[in-house]
């Protein structure tokens, strides 16, 4: 949902780029208190944050970044450069120590999860989005997001630039931290290394992020 992508985030079409369900997701014990909790602010982009307090009492707050074009309401759709408001759940989480997905999305992949583990998210951030010759646009991490609820997200996985790939909405890193806190995505959520290092250590499948902004929204 960098160029954003994550809509993942780019020229690579999101399809929002970039950003099935057969069998749920194993239950697993959160390690965080409640849902993360992230506040966009329209006026002044640099004042966006996210929160999380785990079950050992740390809270921990963040600066974000969000879509170029604003923001979706609630409910209503997926659109490139936008990010969506609302209620999500964690489906997978990627990095290259780590990798976590529904067990519905591997199955939708036509792929082993051995084979996802060993090279999706590296053949993710290994693609040049906007053709700049820069990479790792997703920094360490990925973190996917789906909605709660009935809203469809238009992502799939497929082949960019001979690199198999998958896009969702998701918080993820970039290769520039100058961009936190902008509104330079294709609609995805940025943070720094260090949190999202934080947050690839405690968040797990299930876990729900909050999403919401201090200002209209497009329908």
């Amino acid at each position: 949902m960098r160029r954003l992508l994550v809509f993942a985030v780019t020229a690579a079409g999101l399809v929002l780029q970039a950003c099935g369900s057969r069998a749920s997701a194993p239950s697993q014990a959160s390690l965080l208190k409640q849902p993360i909790q992230v506040a966009l602010d329209l006026k002044e982009p640099a004042k966006s944050t996210g929160v999380f307090a785990t079950q050992s009492g740390s809270t921990t707050t963040f600066k974000v970044g969000y879509g170029r074009n604003g923001v979706t309401c609630a409910g209503t759709r997926f659109e490139e450069g936008y990010t969506p408001l609302g209620r999500f759940k964690v489906n997978a989480i990627l990095s290259n120590d780590r990798f976590s997905m529904d067990p519905a999305l591997v199955a939708q992949s036509g792929k082993s999860e051995a084979e996802l583990k060993q090279t999706l998210f590296k053949s993710m951030n290994a693609i040049d989005f906007d053709g700049d010759h820069e990479i790792g646009e997703y920094g360490i991490g990925y973190i996917s997001l789906a909605p709660v609820g009935s809203v469809k997200q238009p992502f799939a996985f497929n082949t960019y630039d001979g690199k198999f790939r998958w896009y969702s909405f998701a918080i993820h890193g970039s290769n520039n931290d100058r961009r936190i806190g902008m509104r330079v995505t294709g609609g995805c959520l940025n943070v720094t290394e260090p949190v999202l290092r934080q947050l690839l250590a405690v968040v797990k499948l299930g876990d729900e992020v909050l999403i919401s902004a201090n200002g209209p929204c497009t329908p």
